[in-house]
């Protein structure tokens, strides 16, 4: 899987040519919007499903998953309105204020809109007239409705044969790439860190981001084996359509209200599982005047034992 956000021609091809290698990205809403104009994306077909395969001739040899998310629809157009209307009443302010008379100077009025009009990202679905002692904004209803006509709607690419992966699963397999999406987050948490690098020479940058990465792969067993521990669905179920938002198991939604792992321990994200394990204490104790010394350990509670259990480690080990 490659994110769009990576996707270009040069690594596309480099990749087909490799042996055994296949891809699954996703294309960028430009190309989604030819697709429409051309022909090959008809969106009415979408009234009935959620999930089509389309083929185009800017796609030779691959195939296109077209889906559509109507939840996501409805979220993105609700995002669009809300964004619209905090900065139409930004811009209203302005205009109340010409219309009074200051400011007057054309300049001045594109100065003030200019502070506004693109602070939410929606500068392209107005339309501005600021003239000397005016100012007048509409929207660009007819541009709006045509962003909102693809609302909701993704396309996938891949060179997988049918055989070799239906549509469904290709969807599926896209969607794996919240984990890596999951592993940058935690790259670049507090307790990793990768970021800044404070080394100047090469080897030691490749040294940091290694021993990173490494400990990034401890931690990516332990959420799995603490999964039992964490608030985390355990057995996540596998939906019928690929397309719909993931639903959680009724175990995962029992962890969740109840704050009780199936055997009753306490459940815990993943930091405060391991701020609970650093309360166990080995310490060495010394007799005075004779030089003897032994070790005690805490005992482990509950939920550190379990942990410890699960993870395969022994706190009376010296």
């Amino acid at each position: 899987m490659i994110d769009r956000g990576m996707v270009t021609k040069a690594n596309l091809d480099a990749l087909a040519a490799e042996q055994g290698v296949a891809s699954i990205t996703a294309l960028k809403a430009p190309q989604v919007k030819k697709l429409v104009k051309e022909g090959s994306l008809q969106l009415s077909l979408f009234d009935e499903t959620n999930l089509a395969e389309i083929e185009s001739p800017d796609y030779p040899g691959e195939r296109l998953v077209v889906c559509r998310n109507p939840l996501v629809a409805a979220e993105r157009a609700r995002k669009r309105e809300g964004l619209l209307q905090a900065t139409e009443a930004a811009l209203a302010s302005i205009k109340q204020r010409v219309d009074a008379g200051t400011p007057t100077d054309a300049a001045e009025i594109a100065l003030a809109v200019g502070q506004v009009i693109n602070k939410r990202k929606v500068k392209k679905h107005l339309e501005l007239a600021i003239e000397e002692s005016r100012f007048e904004y509409k929207r660009k209803q007819e541009q709006i409705d045509e962003e909102a006509a693809l609302d909701g709607f993704y396309v996938l690419r891949t060179n997988l044969a049918d055989q070799t992966l239906a549509a469904a699963d290709v969807v599926r397999s896209y969607k794996q790439l919240a984990h890596a999406e999951q592993a940058f987050r935690t790259l670049k948490s507090p307790e990793l860190e990768i970021r800044p690098i404070r080394h100047r020479r090469a080897d030691r940058v490749r040294a940091h981001a290694f021993l990173c990465l490494l400990v990034y792969y401890l931690e990516w067993h332990l959420r799995k084996v603490w999964a039992e521990l964490l608030f985390v669905d355990e057995q996540p179920p596998l939906a019928r359509d690929p397309v719909a938002g993931a639903e959680r198991s009724e175990a995962a939604k029992r962890k969740a209200s109840t704050h009780k792992t199936a055997r009753g321990e306490t459940c815990h994200s993943f930091t405060s599982l391991l701020a609970e394990l650093a309360l166990i204490v080995r310490d060495t104790n010394r007799i005075p005047q004779t030089g003897a010394t032994f070790t005690k350990t805490t005992r482990p509670n509950p939920t550190q034992a379990r942990a410890l259990e699960l993870a395969g480690a022994n706190p009376t080990r010296p």
